[in-house]
């Protein structure tokens, strides 16, 4: 694989369980795994595009490492892929998507090429992604009464209507100024260059 292939950072503590995913994946991108938090801190860096991270670990939890990672400034996507059930708490989690376990082969190889493609988009897009995850997430893991009086609930919705106005706002600039025209006609232009 060449040095452009995409790295994943699988961070497991059950080794059989990082050995899975580490085989699931190594036919498509570039893997590194490691079977702790303090571990991960290590072998975090730029290069790496993707991190699946397990939230319950004896050192130091994914939690934290999330935490350090956006301490960072690191700018990959990550994928919680824990046996603990969410709860209104991963709102304030500053994740791209998350996997309850037990995940089959497709479900993971599947949030690894989707977090990919979302990586190519701006913040804003990735943003809405991230809070569209959380939002299906709770809504399929929790009971409907308890999120209609979660105020973190409400405050997800919120983002995400504030969230998709804005860049909806942003769209309808573009378009009227003439911008997105001449995006897609340069776009057009590299191409034919190609």
């Amino acid at each position: 694989m060449s040095d452009d292939t995409p790295l994943v950072l699988v961070v497991e503590d059950e080794r059989d369980l990082a050995e899975l995913y580490t085989t699931w994946l190594a036919k498509s991108y570039r893997v590194r795994t490691v079977n702790d938090g303090r571990a991960a801190l290590d072998e975090l860096d730029d290069e790496v595009s993707v991190v699946l991270l397990d939230r319950r670990m004896p050192d130091l939890s994914g939690d934290e490492v999330l935490d350090a990672l956006h301490e960072r400034g690191l700018d990959c996507r990550v994928a919680m892929v824990t046996a603990v059930e969410p709860d209104t708490d991963v709102i304030d989690m500053g994740f791209d998507d998350y996997l309850v376990k037990p995940v089959s082969k497709e479900k993971l190889t599947r949030t690894v090429a989707n977090l990919l493609v979302r990586d190519e988009y701006g913040e804003g897009v990735r943003r809405l992604f991230s809070l569209a995850s959380k939002k299906a997430l709770l809504e399929s893991e929790t009971k409907t009464n308890a999120l209609e009086e979660s105020e973190k609930y409400q405050g997800l919705l919120d983002d995400i209507e504030s969230l998709r106005a804005e860049l909806d706002d942003k769209l309808a600039q573009l378009s009227e100024d003439g911008d997105l025209t001449r995006i897609y006609q340069d776009l057009g232009e590299d191409g034919s260059k190609d």
